[in-house]
């Protein structure tokens, strides 16, 4: 799971981590503990000498077993105060979990959620209730996930175990059934995709996880391809789709959308050039164009496709289909 990294929970997760140590007989270390934490192991030590110095926390370093020990086995971690900070920033990541409410691993979260409620302080300075009056977190309109198909998906990706998908196409009448190794999983726009080397077309593809209609985790172990790189479908690039060449696509938006425009980053490497009557020319790498298009027709007339010239007649044939359509309506309308 994504960890907070506020002091407070590592504390707490460094305590576990040494009286597991103590009960198994494999002593927890800086770096074993930094890295299950995702931090490193010169947070750890440092939180460590925190505990000793400023909480009389009676932590032993064993040379021979190469792990920190508690010298008395009944100390328990003193009850540990909150700042404000910390409360504002559990409170947003309670709020944030709606975003997940229509997936499987929801559930999943709220426990892992109320165990963290579980850890902290019984007696808190700060009162949360106001973030109910005064803090929302819209969650977007998403997909709904089966659960048996999140379990086997999401089992192949923590066991690098191939799976057996049945996959249908927007608009196919039939799936078909694919092998997929699966790489990652990105959450877009309320949708989930898994990005994993598809066995039939042997290369990396993007699935819509809401469009797999059945799933069957094998036996059968694989290796992530050492040029995969999971930025590129994460964060770096416009959309979730991605192609194999890259394309600089650039386009118009009027003085009336500009200001909505240079407000927001569209893209990590974008470009922008403002223009002597108010409006801007936006410019950015894809690798693939059918979100870009897609994308543009939402700005309606305030947006023109200006490079390159695939995406401008992508554009110019879909407003030339939705005006013949209008037509056809009008034509109805007045019969």
């Amino acid at each position: 799971m994504a960890k907070d990294k506020t002091q407070l929970l590592r504390l707490l997760f460094i305590d576990r981590k040494i009286r597991e140590g103590m009960r198994s007989g494999i002593l927890a270390n800086c770096s074993s503990m930094g890295a299950e934490y995702e931090v490193s192991a010169k947070s750890i030590l440092r939180d460590i000498d925190y505990l000793r110095n400023q909480r009389d926390a009676p932590i032993a370093y064993d040379a021979k077993n190469r792990g920190y020990y508690y010298t008395e086995e009944n100390y328990a971690l003193p009850a540990i105060s909150l700042n404000e900070s910390d409360l504002f920033a559990i409170c947003i990541a309670e709020k944030a979990l709606q975003m997940h409410e229509d997936t499987p691993i929801y559930r999943k979260l709220q426990k892992v959620f109320r165990k963290i409620e579980d850890s902290l302080p019984e007696k808190v300075s700060i009162h949360p209730e106001w973030v109910e009056d005064k803090l929302s977190v819209i969650p977007e309109r998403q997909t709904r996930l089966e659960p048996e198909i999140w379990e086997a998906v999401s089992a192949g990706l923590s066991k690098n175990q191939t799976v057996v998908i049945s996959y249908r196409k927007p608009g196919a009448r039939e799936s078909t059934e694919r092998r997929v190794d699966p790489c990652h999983l990105v959450r877009y726009q309320g949708e989930w995709y898994l990005i994993g080397h598809c066995h039939r077309r042997n290369a990396i593809v993007t699935f819509a996880m809401s469009r797999i209609e059945t799933a069957l985790l094998l036996e059968k172990k694989f290796t992530v391809p050492v040029d995969f790189d999971h930025a590129q479908y994460a964060g770096s690039q416009f959309g979730i789709f991605s192609g194999e060449r890259e394309i600089v696509v650039k386009v118009w938006f009027s003085g009336k959308h500009a200001p909505y425009v240079l407000e927001r980053e569209w893209h990590p490497k974008q470009t922008t050039v403002r223009e002597k009557d108010g409006s801007v020319v936006l410019g950015f790498p894809a690798r693939h164009l059918y979100e870009v298009e897609r994308w543009i027709l939402s700005w309606g007339s305030g947006a023109k496709a200006l490079a390159p010239k695939e995406l401008v007649c992508l554009v110019q044939k879909e407003l030339a289909a939705a005006l013949a359509d209008y037509g056809r309506v009008e034509e109805k309308v007045k019969s």
